[in-house]
């Protein structure tokens, strides 16, 4: 069984600029995403702050959100990387047993990636990342580096919205027709 402690939190910032752009798309009646939550079971729990210091995971999750984009059912999950170098070992194969289901179901699948280290946010559709996966499953490298991704996908900065993932949403729908 995972255990969590304290250093699952270590995407938190990345989960709540998701959770803030989410609502801004809400808002304008673009999208409905929502946060999937993993059902955990305490074991101890500090009284006196009443935080939970250390859980077990009940099952295993799929994805970090699921949801609509204008009609179009979506799922993507949520990484940080501090270095061009992002290790598959941070994607489990349930999740992609899950997105290679949901993608046969007509829906679109994809990673956002924080490049921590260059505060650039990208997106990954699954087609995509199937090929690294895939690579490794024959005995290839582990991971992929930040120069095997397309520079296409790297997500446009604006002030309006934190995590601007639906222009690249429209960009992968575009290049899948």
């Amino acid at each position: 069984m995972a255990t969590w402690s304290s250093r699952g939190l270590r995407g938190s910032t990345l989960e709540e600029l998701i959770n803030r752009t989410n609502e801004k798309y809400l808002e304008s009646g673009l999208a409905l995403i929502q946060k999937i939550p993993t059902p955990i079971t305490p074991v101890n729990i500090d009284k006196a702050t009443r935080h939970i210091t250390l859980a077990y995971f009940e099952q295993k999750s799929t994805v970090d959100y699921i949801g609509a984009v204008q009609g179009i059912p979506v799922c993507f999950d949520a990484k940080e990387c501090a270095v061009d170098r992002f290790a598959l070992q941070n994607i489990h194969e349930h999740q992609v047993i899950f997105m290679e289901q949901f993608e046969k179901q007509k829906g679109v699948a994809f990673f956002l990636i924080y490049f921590s280290h260059r505060d650039e946010f990208y997106y990954l559709p699954f087609e995509h990342f199937r090929l690294f996966w895939d690579r490794a499953a024959r005995g290839g490298r582990k991971s992929f580096l930040y120069e095997e991704l397309n520079p296409e996908y790297v997500l446009p900065k604006k002030h309006s919205v934190f995590v601007p993932y639906l222009d690249m949403l429209s960009k992968d729908l575009e290049e899948r027709d």
